[in-house]
């Protein structure tokens, strides 16, 4: 990857860096879109990092199919597909992990500890490998992609990070890998994480800027559905991610919810200007 990476460089091209763990969907395939519009050559690696699970959590469950993943990507157009093994990224005796303070620590930071120190890491790994211009996250992710920014300019790294507008199913629900684990009927529940947000976003449309107010509000609606167990629902700035009692009027901010359906946990989030 690294030789590859390099010739790329001294052919003077640049390069667009998709990180992915894999069982690729229409998101995923946005971010591909968006790489080959403004690189010369497009990355795409699939590596289900062991570092940002927990041992309580679905390392072993998260799907998995490379073989129809590859095809998808050279169907698209893509240069390269980087799949290394974990004993290549983490070899005996691994010992070196980058750890984002303050920011990793709320939200999905609180309720999955060992989980941005993982991303950070494997990002900082990938991005030695591949040498990137440009790298794109979806905003799904949105704390995921506020780490890494942080990551990034703390450590002057040389590359450009993209974020890339989150995708739906036509009927609202933010795609997902683990959206194959719901039953039938969760899957119709789990629309209460958009709903949830739309809800927010009326209030703050009709003036409310109490952020208490606003998320008393969104938890009620996902209390309504009895397969859901809430993990948070929060506000938070755009540019410093930190955390909102009070909005503000003309300033951009993340409504987010973390919640479970069933035994499968999903997060999802939308941008409001106040």
């Amino acid at each position: 990857m690294q030789l590859f990476a390099s010739r790329c460089k001294s052919e003077r091209k640049t390069i667009g860096l998709v990180p992915t763990m894999g069982y690729l969907h229409s998101g995923h395939m946005s971010l591909v879109k968006n790489s080959k519009n403004i690189s010369d050559y497009t990355v795409v690696s699939i590596f289900v990092n062991p570092t940002q699970f927990a041992p309580n959590e679905d390392y072993n469950q998260y799907p998995r199919d490379i073989e129809r993943d590859v095809k998808l990507l050279f169907e698209q157009g893509v240069d390269a597909v980087f799949i290394p093994d974990p004993e290549t990224i983490y070899p005996k005796n691994y010992q070196t992990y980058v750890e984002v303070e303050n920011i990793s620590k709320i939200l999905e930071g609180k309720t999955r500890p060992i989980h941005f120190r993982g991303v950070a890491t494997i990002v900082s790994i990938l991005f030695n490998c591949v040498k990137p211009d440009y790298a794109f996250f979806g905003q799904k992710d949105a704390q995921q992609c506020a780490v890494i920014k942080q990551m990034v300019n703390d450590l002057k790294l040389d590359v450009e990070i993209k974020i890339c507008p989150l995708i739906r199913e036509n009927d609202g629900l933010a795609l997902s890998s683990r959206n194959i684990f719901l039953s039938e009927q969760e899957r119709k529940d789990a629309l209460v994480l958009n709903k949830s947000l739309q809800t927010g976003k009326e209030f703050i449309g009709k003036g409310e800027r109490k952020a208490s107010i606003i998320l008393k509000e969104m938890e009620k609606l996902i209390a309504s559905i009895s397969s859901s167990q809430l993990d948070y629902v929060q506000i938070v700035d755009v540019e410093s991610y930190s955390v909102q009692e009070e909005l503000k009027d003309g300033t951009e901010y993340y409504l987010l919810v973390a919640c479970k359906i069933g035994k499968t946990r999903l997060i999802d989030n939308i941008i409001v200007k106040a």
